[in-house]
């Protein structure tokens, strides 16, 4: 007894120690995985604000190309414009027509507003107070033409922006550079309206040293560069040129807000830098789930899980060497027995040993691959609830084999009264059952994970067949699919596409594939008999319930 307690302790002593190794690398493979894709993500979105800051100035520049008329004097400038600046992007606020006014030229452009019929035609500042236009020298930047015209916009034109304390400036650093150059945050349309940037490029008539004015393109900040998908991995901050320690973040409305970072703070995963009307733009990046918590959960998820079936091998090691020693006692008169005892507990150990091999490896696919706890979770107690229904039905036959059809019953695999299913009545062996029950289960359960082309669930068929004769015989097994498509439904999980492109068919012997048609989702597996029946296994089997 001693020595049977200090094995089951070396045996404790083992588990304990491999799962604290396991535990350990899965929390160090999550924080790795996790980093590598919160990286691609960031670089992903980053990467797009990107290619769309590159259009709206693509779009800037393209329109102060196609001025070309000798006067620039005129409320309708943006008329020959308007097809092709919807014809490129519709996402601006509003887009302008300001024109660089000398003091003679005041009279001519008054006039020109009130026959276009804006609301006040006078020239006026740009907080809409009066201006004194007699004492000017020098050209202002005047507002003459907008699109879309509405409520807010018409009230626009007559004003004159060069004294804005933001547009000013802007418009002085266009011309001085002579391309478009992007404004800092500013309220759009009113003083209480949505925060945005406003985008001026400098329009050079054909021979002129010096612009004429400026074609300007208004765009809210929040889907210019801190829209964000719900279930992305991150939040988006600006950081606010105005302010050393300022950040523009965008609600979940869109609502795009300021606020003073936190020395003491969580800082950002990541910075990125765009580039966008002649400036600089810095973008924080800061992860909306905590990596470090999530791997710690995992692994301790990943130890119990390996402390748990320590605690079932000491057990079943100990309830047999218990039994062992027991029975050795009573040798002298019962060898027969002892013997029958002996290849039954040897058969055992042969058999557990497989289940517990192939439900460790389940749980490690499965906690590695899974998107999240809780779907690692159901999908864990889906696959063990799968094999723990093969083995009942091989405890019920006497491990003699299983029949193919009731391995799709109910409790084994979900949506089964979706699924037709058809084929001989034959039986399997223990190694196919095991394998094909997952593979049934790994393959129902996905087939609801994708909407529909009608809008209807999947419906599903399940046929086999066997062709040939023995030793020859093949076995043949079509899953398909119908109403889905390549479009519509979830890709398989990794360790689903392992369990179908490789486990399966290397357990059978066999090969398989997985495609798309036109109007359904096949999968097929092609097997030798010998392997799906395996006969050795069975006069093993028969044997050991003679003795």
């Amino acid at each position: 007894m001693v020595r049977l307690g200090f094995i089951i302790g070396f045996i404790a002593l083992i588990g304990v120690l491999l799962s604290g190794l396991a535990a350990y690398r899965v929390h160090d493979q999550e924080l790795t995985l996790d980093g590598i894709a919160m990286a691609r993500a960031i670089d992903v979105h980053a990467s797009l604000v990107q290619d769309r800051l590159t259009e709206r100035e693509l779009l800037a520049r393209v329109a102060s190309g196609l001025f070309h008329t000798p006067s620039m004097i005129k409320a309708d400038m943006l008329q020959p414009l308007r097809t092709s600046i919807y014809a490129f992007k519709t996402d601006f606020v509003v887009a302008g027509w300001i024109a660089r006014l000398k003091p003679n030229e005041l009279d001519a452009a008054r006039a020109e507003l009130a026959k276009a019929g804006f609301s006040d035609p006078t020239i006026r500042n740009y907080d809409d107070s009066p201006r004194d236009t007699q004492s000017l020298t020098q050209p202002i930047d005047v507002v003459m033409d907008v699109e879309p015209r509405n409520g807010q916009t018409m009230a626009f034109p007559g004003r004159s922006l060069d004294q804005d304390p933001i547009l000013g400036p802007m418009f002085a650093k266009a011309m001085s550079e002579g391309k478009p150059v992007a404004s800092d945050p500013i309220r759009l349309l009113r003083q209480d309206g949505p925060i945005g940037v406003v985008l001026a490029a400098p329009v050079l008539p054909d021979g002129a040293a010096s612009p004429a004015g400026f074609v300007t393109f208004s765009y809210e900040l929040a889907p210019l560069m801190l829209t964000n998908d719900d279930l992305s991995l991150f939040s988006v901050a600006l950081k606010d040129p105005r302010s050393a320690n300022g950040e523009l973040i965008a609600s979940d409305q869109g609502v795009v807000s300021s606020r003073i970072t936190n020395p003491e703070g969580p800082s950002p995963s990541a910075i990125r830098t765009v580039t966008f009307g002649g400036r600089d733009w810095s973008l924080g990046y800061y992860a909306k789930t905590n990596a470090v918590k999530r791997a710690a959960q995992t692994a301790a998820i990943v130890a119990a899980i390996g402390l748990a079936l320590t605690g079932i091998v000491c057990g079943l090691f100990g309830y047999v060497a218990y039994n062992n020693l027991r029975l050795s006692r009573e040798i002298q008169v019962r060898i027969g027995f002892e013997r029958r005892l002996t290849a039954v507990i040897d058969e055992l150990n042969h058999r557990v040993k497989n289940i517990l091999a192939v439900i460790q490896s389940i749980v490690t696919r499965t906690l590695r691959h899974g998107a999240d706890i809780d779907g690692a979770r159901e999908l864990l107690i889906g696959r063990i609830h799968a094999m723990s229904n093969v083995v009942s039905l091989l405890s019920e036959s006497q491990w003699q084999g299983v029949k193919l059809q009731g391995l799709f019953e109910a409790r084994a695999i979900p949506h089964s009264e979706r699924i037709a299913v058809s084929g001989p009545d034959i039986s399997v062996s223990a190694r196919a059952a095991q394998s094909l029950s997952l593979l049934f289960f790994e393959l129902a359960s996905h087939s609801d994970e994708g909407l529909s082309l009608v809008g209807k669930h999947p419906h599903i068929v399940a046929h086999w067949e066997v062709t040939g004769e023995d030793p020859d015989a093949v076995f043949h097994f079509r899953w398909e699919e119908f109403n889905t498509s390549e479009a519509t439904r979830r890709q398989d999980s990794d360790f689903g596409v392992i369990l179908l492109d490789r486990v399966a068919p290397e357990a059978l012997g066999g090969i398989s594939k997985r495609y798309f048609t036109d109007v359904s989702y096949v999968y097929e597996l092609t097997a030798p008999m010998q392997t799906v029946v395996d006969m050795t296994e069975r006069d093993r089997t028969e044997q050991l319930s003679r003795r």
